[in-house]
């Protein structure tokens, strides 16, 4: 054993402009790294505003309040002695820039701005708000505002590309998007010495990511050796992401270190003792000395500190943290049960004035994963009161209008009773005696409070003013009536089940007698498929305050619905999973069963593939339908086309819808969302261009086809 080092990699669960929290968790989270030791704390990108302000980074006063809370943590008793790497959005020269801060005994050493900003303009517009430093191994003199210069005791500080150089290392800092990019910063900071790399980040989650970023970690120090710090915000700051976490501690390629993805803990700190000789010894290949010699210099501010003891004492409670034997990776059912959990627990939580979430549930697989995922959450609040979790246990008492000295829920079927309700809302003619069944047998299980009802009366009411005002009955296709006549009445049940499910969410829990007042949050339950393919009816019972599986496609959730039953010990899951998805609006007969999938012309496996191919490989239907006949070989090249063109006639027709959707949980790279996440027109001509160019290339396919027959005979 060499030179060992403490360091704190730091994850929270931050709310964009809750100025007051966020400090006083970034406070929090360095006395916990001060207690276990470490002389190195490192917390997530923008953790002073929140990393999800998006356009209030164009406003003067959330810098002026970010560098308010920055002079309380530099002057704060708990963060002396420490070296601390901050993030904050920075003003200079009148140019915005999203940096870090790296400052030790309220003294700034280095502001760093980002230099490669996240820009896929899916989830990500850091361009609009911030300017990239685009001057590798420029440093420049930032002049200090007057709330900092009477602390730091200076006028200008650093500024720009550079590494902090301490009397036992070297250690440097890159943000988020930086790690991603080909040419990533650690690469030369690494050549040049740095020994130590902190990363912030601001990295949501999305289902089946966290393998890929973990590998992009790995390989960060896998070839260049050294300590790799990774740490991200985690929690639902203010909009449809939810930030997962996972900060890890790396050295040399192995994880020696890693918080948890999902948790109700507003704070987690994780800490890792390292050797600097074993990253000395990883470096010793003369090929990393050739181009080591070759590599631009960085500019070092110098610190008299010393990360680690003065002598080298040895002390077996101080030795090096092993790699971790194995690494926690989460199954896509998991990340369902757990994300989009913790999502609706933090928007619960920071909404005033609430008391619980409303959701219509259908019988179908949907809402059943709607309502399962909220179990989910009533199960990890429950959990997280047992181990103690004061803040989870203040926020429980609050929302459950609990008078003082009354006892928690202490089951997940409890605390479903107080903040869950549900209603089942069918038609004599078209709801089956199984949906309702499922409805009430689901809502029974997990112990929400659940309303049966039929809204025949008022479907009736409405057709009957149509009816006096018109002279004209409408009536159902199986009745005689018009296609026009049958999406009529059928939109008419639908949009008044988004009529009625706002009243009782509004009502219910005055009907209850609960204290304080406070109505209830409506959940959306369509799945990413439908929005995509606009297989919905604007301002129907999608419509709702927000959608946790909006993100989520119908062959995930039959997965996560699968992997619940046994999981959550439900039985009554498998009828959901066995039972046809259908929307019944529609009346019943004996020969006719209205079926989601037939309506659509379209399964919801072939929807996922048209939703990837459209957003994540950017294709339009002359080139989706290219790749498709080469994979589709169960279809003809026809049958293929006329797969694709049914499918972006109606994402075509439908793409209006898109521009009101119910703010969802993004967990696809697919995920439609509304326009902000979508930007495409909503607006669509016939695609006939591109559809000439397919039955071209069908001609020839058939010309070909036919001249090999002939050979043949």
């Amino acid at each position: 054993m060499g030179r060992t080092v403490t360091i704190a990699a730091a994850q929270l669960n931050q709310w964009a402009l809750d100025f007051e929290g966020n400090t006083n968790r970034i406070i929090e989270s360095i006395r916990i790294a001060k207690e276990r030791g470490a002389t190195l704390r490192c917390g997530p990108e923008l953790e002073i505003p929140g990393y999800g302000c998006q356009d209030h980074f164009l406003e003067s006063d959330l810098y002026l309040h970010s560098l308010e809370c920055l002079a309380k943590i530099l002057v704060h008793p708990d963060c002396q002695d420490i070296l601390l790497d901050i993030g904050i959005p920075m003003m200079h020269r009148n140019v915005r820039f999203n940096c870090r801060v790296i400052c030790l005994n309220k003294q700034i050493l280095l502001i760093r701005p980002k230099m490669f900003l996240a820009d896929d303009g899916y989830n990500y517009r850091e361009s609009r708000w911030f300017t990239p430093w685009n001057r590798p191994q420029h440093v420049e003199e930032y002049y200090l505002p007057r709330i900092l210069q009477d602390i730091v005791g200076r006028v200008k500080v650093p500024i720009g590309d550079a590494v902090i150089s301490t009397a036992d290392t070297c250690f440097g800092a890159e943000t988020c998007e930086e790690l991603f990019t080909p040419q990533s910063p650690h690469i030369g900071m690494s050549l040049n010495g740095v020994e130590i790399i902190t990363n912030s980040s601001g990295s949501h989650h999305q289902l089946r990511k966290l393998d890929t970023r973990i590998a992009l970690i790995r390989e960060a120090t896998r070839k260049c050796g050294g300590i790799y710090l990774y740490t991200n915000q985690r929690g639902c700051d203010g909009d449809r992401l939810y930030y997962d976490g996972c900060a890890m501690i790396i050295m040399n390629g192995d994880v020696v270190a890693q918080a948890s993805q999902f948790s109700l803990n507003d704070i987690e700190v994780i800490t890792a003792i390292c050797d600097l000789e074993s990253v000395r010894s990883f470096r010793s290949p003369p090929s990393r000395g050739l181009q080591a010699i070759q590599a631009p210099t960085y500019q070092r501010i110098e610190t008299p500190f010393s990360l680690s003891p003065k002598e080298r004492i040895m002390d077996r409670d101080h030795k090096p943290t092993p790699p971790l034997e194995k690494i926690r990776l989460h199954l896509p059912e998991e990340e369902i049960a757990l994300g989009p959990a913790c999502w609706l627990w933090d928007y619960l939580r920071r909404c005033g004035g609430v008391a619980g979430y409303m959701l219509a549930l259908s019988g179908g697989i949907d809402s059943c994963s709607t309502a399962t995922i909220v179990f989910s959450m009533c199960r990890l609040v429950i959990q997280a009161i047992k181990d103690g979790n004061e803040q989870v246990a203040s926020d429980c008492r609050r929302l459950c209008a609990l008078e003082d000295g009354a006892e928690l829920p202490k089951t997940a079927e409890e605390l479903c009773g107080k903040l869950f309700h549900t209603a089942y809302m069918g038609t004599k003619a078209a709801s089956s005696p199984e949906t309702r069944k499922r409805a009430v047998e689901l809502s029974k299980r997990i112990g929400a409070y659940h309303t049966d009802l039929n809204i025949d009366t008022v479907v009736k009411a409405l057709t009957d003013m149509f009816t006096l005002a018109t002279n004209f009955m409408p009536r159902f296709r199986s009745q005689g009536g018009s296609g026009a006549e049958n999406l009529a009445l059928q939109n008419i049940q639908a949009r008044l089940r988004m009529v009625i499910i706002y009243l009782f969410a509004q009502l219910l829990p005055t009907v209850r007698g609960r204290r304080g007042g406070g109505g209830l949050l409506v959940l959306g339950s369509a799945n990413v498929d439908e929005c995509l393919r606009g297989y919905l009816t604007k301002y129907d019972c999608s419509s709702a305050d927000i959608n946790p599986i909006g993100g989520i496609s119908k062959t995930d959730l039959k997965r996560f619905i699968k992997w619940a039953q046994t999981e959550f010990d439900m039985p009554v899951l498998e009828e959901f999973l066995n039972a046809t998805p259908t929307a019944e609006l529609e009346p019943l007969t004996e020969t006719y069963v209205q079926s989601d999938e037939v309506d659509m012309g379209m399964t919801y496996d072939e929807l996922s593939v048209f939703g990837r191919l459209r957003k994540i490989d950017k294709l339009g239907p002359f080139g989706m339908w290219e790749l498709l006949v080469q994979t589709w070989t169960h279809l003809s090249p026809s049958q293929v086309y006329e797969k694709v063109r049914r499918f972006f006639y109606y994402y075509g027709i439908n793409r209006h819808k898109q521009t009101v959707l119910t703010p969802s949980y993004h967990a696809e790279q697919y995920s439609p969302d509304d326009n902000r996440f979508d930007l495409r027109p909503f607006l669509y001509p016939p695609l006939n261009f591109a559809y000439q160019k397919i039955e071209s290339a069908l001609r020839l396919i058939e010309r070909n086809g036919e001249q090999k027959e002939g050979k043949t005979e």
